[in-house]
Order: C-alpha cells, then structure tokens, then sequence
C-alpha cells in the first residue's frame, strides 16, 4: 500500500505482491514490469486530514475483509500520521523518481505539479531533484484560488483557457499578487477565456524559472501530479513554452498517482492488516507541537453583549423607499445579502432597518464598484439613505451596476429623481463610461467624506476591502498621510474567505465561531499561503474552527497595524478612530482590533457601504443644478457591450488594450499606460512635455555601427542591459575605434525575458538581471561569436568627493553568472587570465563572452587590461589608449548632452508654467520594460519627467575631465565629426517625438572641437549603418568615421 497525504488531496493504491516479492524487500528492478494499482482512490480532505484518511482506511478494510499490507506514506501531510499508523515515511521526490525508473525508464525529465508544491527532476546524467520552498504560488492551490476569482472551478478554468486568444502577464510567484493582477483585469472587461489562460502560463512561467533555475529542460519530458493529469490545457501550456528544446512531452493515465505507486514500491515491514492501519489512527493521539495561544476575543457572554451593544449606537438615519408592488428579488441590503469576499461576519447586511417615512425630492446616487463587490446608496437632500445595496459583483462590474440602477429605477417613488451620481472602486472608470455617471471620486477621498460626515474630529480612519487596505491619518480636517498596502492582499477580506471556504463554512458561520473560541491560536500574521502550515499543524493538534477563526482575526489585524500602518504606538492614531470596509463587519476582526490597539473605536452601521456614501455625498457637494446624464430605465433596456483585445503599437511598452463598446457607440480602453492608448483612432499623438527617461534611452543607443567590410577586427555583440544603460556610448566608442563592428541586442520585452528564463539560476535575483539572460540569447540567436559583457565594479565619480562608486554586487558580478549559466557562452569557453578572457579566438567555434573585471575610475589602468583582454586581435596599448581617451570623450559628451536636455526642460517648464518630477531610479530603470511606462503615466498627468543626472550642475571636475579626454583625443589624432550626420559620437540636431523647438545649444569649448577633429579625419571609405529599428534614427550617431581616421593613424 502507499499513501501520499498532500497539501490538498490523498491518494491510496493498493499494488499486487509480485513487484515487491521479485525485489524482496527492496527497490524493484529496472527490468520490473510496469505496475497496475489493483485499487486507486483520488480524493480531496479539505483540511479533515486525519478524518478523511480515516474514512478511506476503514472503506478500502470493508472492501478487502482481512487484506494485509506492507505498507509507506509520503506527502507534505504524511509525516505525523506514519508515525500514528507506525508505517515508514518516505520522502515524495524519491518516491516519485522510483515510479518513473520502474514505469518509464526512457524520461529525462520530471515536471510534477501537486496542491502546494511544484517538483522537477532530472533523472540524468545522475538524478537531481528541485522542489519549491514553503510558498505555493503557481501549484494547485494557486489555480484553485484563481478559478475562485473567476467563478468557476479548476476544470472549468481549463475549459475557458482553450478558447483562449490572448495573454496577459500575470504574477504567478504569489497567489495574492495574481489576485491583484487579475481583479484590475476582470474590472475592465478582459475575457474570462483569456484571463484563464493567462493563469495556466503564469504557473508556467513560475515552475520553468522558479525550479529549473538555470538548468535546461531537455530530452523526453513527463508531466505528473493532479493539476497536470486533470487539466489538459495546463499541460498544453507546457509545451508550448518548451517546445523548442524538448524531444517529446508524455503524461501516464495516471499520473496523479506516481508518488503513491512509488511509497508503495518502497514500502517494508511486516505486514499489517487495514482494519488494524484505520483502528490505529482513530484512536492514537498525536504530538502536540505546543502552538501558542492568545487571549479569547470575549471573555463572558455578558462582554460580548456589551460590546454588541455599543456599536450598535452607530448608525445613520434611514429613510427607506417603500417596497413596490411587484416582488423584489430580494430586499436591498436585507439579511439575504451575501457580503462575498469583503469577510464581513455579520449576519446580516447594512440596513435592514430604518424610519417609516421615505425621502422626496432631489436625490443623489453613490457606487462603489469594488474589487470583489459592488456597493450603492442613494441619499435625500438631507443626507438620509433611501436606497442601499451591497452584494457580489460576480467578477462583472459592468452588468451589476447596469442591474443596481435598473431597481433604482423600477422602485423610486413618483415625484423622486436622481440628480447626481458619482462613482469610485476598482472599476470606477468603466462603470463611469458604461452608465454615463457624472463624475468619479478617487477611494480615498470617498472614505474620507464619508469617515468625516459620521464622526466628526476623526482623526484615524482604517478601511479594509477584499484586497485592499487603506490608513488614513487626519490632521486640521484634513488627509496628512495614507498608507495602503502594495501588492499584497493578504490580511485582507479575501484572507479570511480563502480560509473560510477551504474549511467548508460561509464567513459568516467562520467569523461567529471566532467570538466564542477559548483559547484562539496565535498564527502570526505572514502570508496567506506560509500561514496555511501554521493552521494545518493547529488542526494536527485539534484546534477547533473557531480558534483558527479567532487566530486570523488577530492576523488581520496584525498585519493591519504593523505592515500597513506600521503603528509604533497607539496614541499614533488619535482619539477618534473610525474603522470601515467589509472586513470590519466581521465583529471578530473589530474586537481583535480594539484589543491589540487597546481603545475603543467607532464602526458605522454602513460600515460596507463607506465608500459609495462617499461618492453620494461627492455627487451632492459637487451638484449645480446642471441635469444628470445617468442612463434611463429605456435606455438600460437596449444597453449591451462587447469587448475585444488589442496590442497597442504607438509606444514601445505594447500594452495588451481591452477595448469595450457600448451599444451607443462609444468605447472604453483600458490597459494603456499611456495617453495614446486611450485615443479611439490610431494616431501617433508625440507629448509635448519633456521625458528625460525617453530622451537618455534614445541618446545611449542610437549610435551607427561600422559597415561589415569597415570592420578590420569583426563583430562583437553588447547586451543591452544592467550598467550598459549608462555606459554604452563609452563602449561603443572605444570598440569601434578599435574596429570592431558593434551588435547590440534590440529592446527589451516579456518574450525576450522568457527566451531566457531556464538559464536563471535564482528566482530572487532582480527583474533586471533576470532579463540579462534573455539578451544574451537574443546575441547568439544572431549568430554574434563574441560578445563584450564586462565586470565593472568601479564606475567613475559621478559627483566630486561622492562617498563611493561601487556598482551593485548583481551589476558588477552577473556577466559571471551569465558565464556558467548560459549553454551556449559555457560550453564555448576556453579558460584564459581571470577566467574572464578565456574562450575561442577569432575565427574560432562557439561563443566567446569577454567579461574581465575593471575599474574605470582608472583610465590608465583600463587600457592596460583591454590590451590583455584582446590580445587575441593584436590590440596595442597605443591604439587602447586612443580608444580609451576616445570612449572617456564620448561618455562625457553624452553625460554633458543629458545635462543640457535637463536644463532645456527646466526652461520649457518656466516659459509654459509647468511643473514635472524628479524620477530617481538606476541607470536601467531607463529600460521601458523595466519602468513599466511610469514615465509615459507622470506626462499623462501633465508634468515632465526628469532624471537625477539631468539636473547635475557642469561641476569644474566634470568640464576638467572632459577638456582633459579631448586633449588626449587631438593629441593622438582621433577622429571625429562625419559629413553626414554631425558630430562623430553625438546626435545630431533633430529633437525626439516632434517636440517644440527649444533654446539653441551651448557652444561647444574649443577643447571638444570635434568638428575639427573631423576635418583632420577627411572621407575615408566605409559608410556607417542605420542604427537598430526604434532607437531613434533621428540622434543617428557616425562613429564609423571616427573608427576609420583611428585606423589611419
């Protein structure tokens, strides 16, 4: 018999004796037939581990009076209960391999996928075994949590996900990342067919990168594991991301019982009967591990009444409409609501209850269109809510909102109109378009009104949604700060229903057995994902539901307080604070609130609807009698949508566009990161406003290379990555005088980071550097030979008497990494001085990747070290010192044109009256890729974008410097200015994007002369090519003739 107890499942076969007689007693042999279970069950135990284990014992003892059995458990639950059963334990990964050497000898490679773990195996040359660490991003668990968010199940996620028509990148490393991912997507519209999909390639994505870590997948590859075998399209996503490097791909009939086959194969002993195996577990009593405990919430009944009691004095005044004739679908706001994944633990929703008169006249609608819910009241003239609605949104906004305003409608009374409406959520600016609602309000501000309106002098107010948390601190009546949590949702509403549903209760039964707990565990207040260890030991020792309940109450709020607010002290929050969102419905989260903080606090009544009160009261402080656009009853009739997806080509960033129509004809675009993307036609609209982001990255990177004939030593490839977003115009300079032609690798995007992904050795490394392997690829994709990926430890003084001048260690260090990483660059290296110049000469096999350690703060020293590193092309250190005086030159001049960029922008600010922001960042964050477009968002917002280096003063050692290169540049006779295109290693006059004409550009000093220069280097043959597709032509550098006057001399 073996038993694999996972994280989510148990798996039980029963093998006939004969494989385990033939190796008696040990592993079978590799001639062993195939096995055949003559018994399988596949079930899940939804956390009742020990019962359910129980339940399946005693079914397979009634199934096979008196069956005997040598027996093994393994899985990430199995451990405690071998010991209970006194059955050995065999670790998961080595029972998996024993399966696959009996079953399926040919594999090279194992991908198994389980509830919370994720497993790869290479089986040769010798076998080594990778599994993921204690978070269960991208597993079964992870799929389950996102089928959830879709409304649907892990199978139906997969059916969805064959009908698929485009990705979208989704965070896979962290369920709760991906719900921040997908919740924004599903808001605006993107199709569940794609969002499906999207989920499948990011587990992908995080099993390749995440476990290969740098080792490539090849040969004959095996999917096993329960989500593999029950989800065709996840398996289907595999192989299309390996199927360039994989021989052949094969999932066994059952696959989701290999590591059960293997305990069994494994298993030893003496034999034991079943029923004696299920008698043993019912009745032994496990280890206690000694889990901490923490105060009960209330410690009497009389306390929690008491409690009960007080915040019940905390509500508003309501004037319901009156129930029209015709039967409602069910009461707003009454007790059939369900709160969905806001937590709330009340047993019923916000207003059930209110005055018998109802309000006339001018009214004024509120929506808050959240994450997971969709929230509406509709206030009187005097501030009374007539109307509220509180309920899922069913992951569709749109078709909520369109339903709230169509009982609206239905059930105003005669002689009542809506004047104003306002919305604000997650989905305010879709919901906004669909409706024609007057105006949007952001969150913030909506909580705040409404906070301020219930109680006045507030000076703290802490709102927690279903993912998200916000603290605002009040100071004069006024926002003085807001912190919210950043990408993570845990200890977040959906933290609570997460644990809620996989225990099998609704939120409301979860959160009142919180309230009567005795003893509630302490579980800390990590992860979502990490915590669920910490309540599958407290289950091994037999916490009740209701102390796991309490235990992640004061999770919430731990996590609340110490993560988000980052409290230090409670008088930090004042003496008025309010507490609002879905989340604090739950009495068990408020109480652990007020005990951990020790004060008692003020939760309104509406306490669920804080943000659409809000917005209502935003809509009638902003009414000036101008009527309102909202759709009518007639209109809502004939309302419909559709959506459709689109990749956006006006800017690099490529935004994936989810464009919804009404049936009025307008559209919605949402996914665009930058103002283009929202225009209905395709024009390609150029800002007016200065980006120093967007002008440094076309300056670095629009040189022209030497033409393949001018190119006395050949081609050599530069990755566009990490330090050389700083300093590619200093390296091209100086490899093009010593006559190579330069190859850069072409911009950066997802697809290039995939192509690269199997060769990272840690998934903990920065996106930056991950994508350093991507670029690498791309070089040799272009058959490039050798490639120039130097170790810079010292970069040069930026600012006079600066502290220091490392680079970062990942900087410095990664052409390293990229070394023994990379098959192509490993295999093709010849070990030389620092490992570094090792490799094939010119004219020889395989990559040759030159990655010596230098120090550029040190000139001399440099052009020293380039000629070791290229002794293999006969450099002479009288041709690396030009280059060198020739690159410094160079790197100068560019530093000195981002410089006069920033004071050109400095200057078209003041004479238009704008204002812009300082985007502090590294060198790479230059990179569209990496800046994710953020400076194309600050220009939306009608400010320009600056960079540190652009607002740098000319400082004396700067200009000294500078004079000093170009001294040495005319005193060995370099080269300079080309006939064609303006000053050798400098763009030329055009400006970027079609941008207003700026100030005329400072003279040159007669000490960078180039045109001079130039005219000393005369027309020698050999024209410059166009520099690569998208690196602005327009700043076309000629460093071809400065290559060929070095040449001459």
């Amino acid at each position: 018999m073996g038993l694999d107890i996972g994280s989510t499942t148990i798996k039980l076969v029963l093998l006939p004796e004969t494989p385990v007689a033939a190796r008696a007693g040990g592993a079978a042999s590799a001639s062993s037939a195939p096995v055949a279970p003559v018994f399988a069950e596949y079930r899940r135990h939804n956390a009742d581990v020990r019962g359910e284990l129980t339940r399946l014992l005693g079914e397979v003892a009634r199934a096979y009076p008196g069956a005997v059995v040598r027996g093994a458990v393994t899985g990430s639950a199995g451990l405690s209960l071998a010991t209970l059963m006194g059955l050995p334990f065999v670790q998961e990964v080595i029972a998996e391999t024993e399966t696959v050497r009996v079953c399926d000898p040919q594999a090279d490679v194992v991908i198994e996928l389980g509830g919370e773990d994720a497993k790869i195996t290479y089986l040769h040359p010798t076998p080594e075994q990778r599994m993921n660490g204690t978070c269960a991003g991208g597993t079964g668990a992870f799929i389950d949590q996102m089928a959830q968010l879709l409304h649907t199940d892990a199978a139906g996620l997969d059916d969805l996900a064959s009908r698929y028509t485009t990705l979208y990148p989704i965070a896979s490393r962290c369920g709760v990342f991906a719900k921040s991912d997908l919740q924004p997507l599903i808001n605006q519209g993107a199709a569940g067919e794609d969002l499906a999909a999207s989920v499948l390639q990011a587990v992908v994505t995080q099993t390749i990168a995440g476990l290969a870590c740098g080792r490539p997948i090849r040969g004959h590859v095996m999917f096993l594991g329960g989500p593999l075998h029950f989800l065709p399209q996840l398996r289907a996503a595999f192989e299309r991301t390996l199927a360039e490097q994989v021989d052949s791909f094969t999932c066994p009939d059952n696959a989701q019982l290999y590591v059960a086959i293997g305990a069994a194969l494994l298993s030893s002993g003496e034999p034991t009967p079943i029923s004696e195996l299920s008698t043993r577990l019912a009745t032994r009593k496990a280890l206690s591990l000694g889990t901490s405990r923490m105060r009960p919430l209330f410690k009497d009944a009389a306390e929690l009444e008491a409690f009960r009691e007080r915040h019940a004095r905390a509500h508003i005044e309501r004037a319901h409409w009156p129930v029209p004739d015709e039967p409602a679908e069910k009461e707003p706001g009454g007790q059939d609501d369900e709160l969905d994944d806001e937590a709330s633990g009340a047993s019923s929703a916000p207003g059930t209850s209110g005055a018998a008169e109802y309000g006339e006249g001018d009214c004024f609608l509120g929506i808050d269109a959240g994450s997971t819910t969709i929230k509406a009241v509709v206030l009187d003239g005097r501030g009374r809510i007539v109307w509220e609605h509180y309920a899922g949104n069913e992951g569709d906004p749109v078709t909520a909102a369109v339903e709230i305003l169509r009982r609206i409608h239905r059930e105003m009374p005669d002689g009542v109109r809506i004047v104003r409406s306002c919305v604000t959520g997650y989905g305010e600016s879709l919901v906004k378009a669909a409706l024609r609602i007057d105006e949007g309000v952001v969150e913030t501000m909506a909580h705040y009104r409404a906070a301020a309106y219930l109680n006045p002098g507030v000076t703290s107010v802490i709102d927690i949604g279903g993912q998200d948390m916000k603290y605002l601190r009040i100071k004069g009546d006024a926002i003085d700060s807001i912190s919210v949590n950043e990408a993570c949702s845990a200890g977040c509403g959906s933290f609570l229903q997460t644990f809620a549903q996989s225990m099998g209760l609704k939120i409301g039964e979860f959160a009142e057995a919180a309230l009567h707990a005795e003893r509630p565990v302490d579980l800390g207040s990590r992860c979502t994902v990490f915590m669920n260890s910490s309540v599958k030991q407290a289950q091994r020792e037999s916490a009740t539901v209701g102390e796991i309940s309490a235990g992640l109450s004061y999770s919430v709020v731990r996590n609340a307080l110490y993560k988000v607010i980052k409290l230090k002290d409670a008088d930090q929050l004042g003496e008025r604070v309010s507490v609002q969102g879905g989340t604090f419905l739950n009495d068990a989260v408020l109480r652990a609130f007020e005990l951990l903080t020790g004060r008692e606090v003020v939760r309104p009544d509406i306490a669920g609807l804080m943000g659409c009160f809000g917005a209502a009261l935003s809509a009638r402080a902003s009414y000036d009698g101008v009527p309102s656009g909202l759709m009518s009853l007639g209109e809502l009739s004939r309302f419909s949508l559709t959506t459709e997806t689109a990749t956006c080509k006006l800017c690099q960033n490529h935004c994936q566009l989810t464009i919804t129509t009404f049936n009025d004809g307008q559209r919605h675009i949402s996914g665009n990161r930058c103002e283009r993307g929202a225009t209905q036609e395709r024009r390609a609209t150029k800002s007016d406003l200065p980006n120093l982001y967007d002008y440094k990255y076309k300056r670095a990177f629009s040189y022209r290379r030497l033409r393949e004939g001018a190119a006395t030593r050949g081609d050599i490839g530069i990755p566009r990555v990490l330090g050389m977003y700083e300093n590619y115009p200093l390296w091209f300079t100086v490899l093009t005088s010593l006559g190579f032609r330069v190859m850069i690798s072409g911009r950066s995007n997802h697809e290039l980071f995939e192509s690269g992904m199997d060769t990272i050795p840690s998934e903990n490394v920065c996106y930056p550097a991950k994508l350093a392997h991507g670029h690498i690829e791309a070089l040799i994709a272009k058959d490039i030979k050798t490639i120039w990926f130097p170790c810079v430890f010292y970069e040069r003084e930026l600012v006079k008497g600066a502290a220091d001048h490392f680079n970062c260690p990942i900087v410095a260090t990664y052409p390293e990494v990229i070394r023994n990483n990379v098959e192509a660059v490993r295999d093709g290296q010849q070990e030389g001085p620092d490992g570094a110049e090792g490799g094939t000469g010119p004219g020889g096999s395989g990559v040759r990747m030159l990655s010596p350690f230098l120090n550029l703060a040190d000139p001399a020293t440099l052009a020293e070290r380039l000629v070791e590193v290229f002794a293999d092309w006969d450099v002479t250190l009288p041709e690396a010192r030009r280059a060198v005086a020739a690159g410094f030159a160079e790197d100068a001049a560019f530093k000195a044109d981002v410089r006069a960029e920033g004071r050109r922008a400095l200057k078209w600010m003041e004479d238009n009256g704008r204002k812009g922001i300082v985007l502090a960042g590294r060198p790479y964050h230059i990179d569209p890729e990496i800046n994710h477009g953020i400076p194309d968002v600050i220009n939306t917002l009608g400010l320009a974008v600056l960079s540190e280096d652009s607002l740098l003063p000319e400082p004396d050692a700067a200009a000294a410097d500078t004079a000093a290169a170009a001294d040495t540049a005319e005193a060995t006779g370099q080269a300079g200015k080309s006939e064609e295109t303006g000053d050798a290693g400098r763009p030329g006059e055009a400006e970027p994007g079609g941008r207003p004409a700026r100030p005329a550009r400072p003279k040159k000093s007669k000490k960078t002369d180039w045109a001079a220069i130039a005219r000393q280097a005369g027309s020698s043959p050999g024209t410059d090519e166009a520099p690569d597709p998208g690196d602005g032509a327009e700043h076309a550098v000629a460093t071809g003739a400065l290559s060929r006057a070095v040449a001459a001399l």
